[in-house]
């Protein structure tokens, strides 16, 4: 296994490293207030955008990208130390046309629209023209099942009627954003409501529709804050009413959502990882400055022991988090791994990077002490975000199961093998060769 980035993407991300530095960074202060003032987007990030796009630093996370279509797709493993530089500050990805939800449902728009969608809708993300959201959990059911999704999806002549309620949908309430895609549950004389995943056929039962965001019948109805953080993005409550869109609107083929889904989770999961890994890396380099600022009982804080086990055990846990995603976008690219060791491997990811935030960010906080908890420094934020992964995109019990069934069936398949690796004592005496 290698897991170097190519000497191209070692280009890339150089050219990256500089542009943030040389741009973004200025700009961070007045993206913070201009967001308290309640403007936002900043006026200047189209400005930044268009300057990244003429740097040839846009769509950086399309492996598939193809000849003609705006952007540097770069490999998975090639992507992934872009990401984790571009985590360091939380709207820089916005600015590279490389941010969440976007880059994923450009994956989706990528491999599953058909020639009309794309042109209406894949075309003007890549440009960076408009955003989009995904609309998947629901408020009225354990969506970390996702057999339970209730939202409606019924045929009424050349349209489909959509009825139901979404939340914590990321990125709703950027005043950007033009599409939704909905996952939503077969009605009617396709499917019935009351399929779960006791049915054989349970995951045959949600489409993806495209959905534009001014359809009579959506309501944005809140943003809802994070740990009482609010994302000016947003992460909405969004009911649908009788939401009327033509035939055309599915994407992809007709119960194909759960698959569909899985196929977007693998590198977006890679991208959030990394970004968190980056994070993890700018708290644990402040950490480390302050401790060797601040002195405490006579001593810096460096000098104290109980605080060079906290950066050392973070030093660890980031080295080893970033080994084991790097591993995963290595197999993505390499597309040979079995599904379900691929599946185990991005679950395992993502639990391993919700811990990895929440404990690095955790510990620098503490060095920092008051100031950790405020809003001087980004740790605070930092946390709130590393907490909330957690639960988003499927709490950490529902992807442990998954990495647990994949070891289970495993040992299913090699039942008894390890057994030669340790000889009892009755064996010993039953079997005296044994004992040469």
């Amino acid at each position: 296994m290698d897991f170097s980035p190519s000497p191209q993407a070692r280009q890339w991300h150089e050219r990256l490293q500089a542009f943030m530095a040389r741009y973004l960074l200025p700009y961070n202060a007045a993206w913070h207030q201009s967001v308290k003032d309640g403007v936002f987007p900043p006026p200047f990030v189209a400005d930044l955008k268009s300057l990244a796009q003429e740097e040839g630093l846009w769509n950086l996370f399309l492996p598939g990208l193809p000849a003609g279509e705006p952007g540097n797709g770069l490999s998975h493993l090639d992507y992934a130390p872009l990401a984790e530089t571009m985590g360091r500050l939380p709207w820089a990805a916005e600015v590279f046309n490389c941010n969440a939800p976007d880059s994923g449902n450009m994956e989706l728009l990528h491999r599953f629209a058909n020639p009309a969608q794309r042109v209406q809708w894949l075309g003007p993300l890549l440009h960076g023209q408009i955003r989009s959201a995904f609309a998947m959990s629901e408020p009225d059911v354990a969506s970390s099942d996702p057999t339970n999704l209730q939202t409606t999806l019924q045929p009424d002549g050349q349209d489909w009627v959509l009825n139901g309620r979404k939340w914590f949908i990321t990125g709703a309430a950027h005043p950007h954003c033009q599409l939704l895609i909905v996952m939503c549950r077969h009605a009617g004389p396709a499917g019935h409501a009351g399929d779960n995943a006791a049915n054989p056929a349970a995951h045959q039962q949600h489409s993806m529709v495209l959905v534009p965001v001014h359809t009579p019948g959506v309501e944005v109805v809140r943003n809802i804050p994070v740990v009482h953080h609010l994302a000016p993005e947003g992460h909405c409550e969004i009911v649908f009413r009788q939401v009327r869109i033509p035939k055309d609107h599915l994407l992809g083929a007709w119960g194909q959502g759960f698959a569909m889904a899985q196929a977007r989770l693998g590198p977006g999961r890679v991208h959030h990882c990394m970004r968190t890994i980056g994070q993890c890396e700018l708290a644990l380099e402040m950490a480390t400055e302050r401790a060797l600022e601040r002195t405490a009982f006579g001593k810096h804080l460096s000098d104290q022991s109980n605080v060079q086990d906290w950066l050392a055990e973070s030093r660890l846990e980031i080295d080893q988090a970033r080994l084991l995603v790097l591993k995963t976008a290595w197999m993505l690219d390499r597309g040979d791994a079995p599904a379900a060791e691929l599946r185990a491997q991005v679950s395992g990811i993502k639990v391993v990077a919700a811990r990895l935030q929440t404990r690095v960010v955790d510990r620098a906080m503490q060095v920092f002490g008051a100031m950790g908890l405020s809003p001087d420094t980004p740790l605070a934020y930092f946390w709130t975000w590393g907490r909330a992964m957690h639960l988003m995109d499927g709490p950490d019990e529902v992807h442990l199961r998954t990495v647990a069934r994949h070891e289970i069936a495993r040992a299913r398949e090699r039942l008894g093998a390890s057994a030669a690796w340790f000889t009892t004592p009755e064996q010993m005496r039953a079997e005296p060769h044994l004992r040469a």
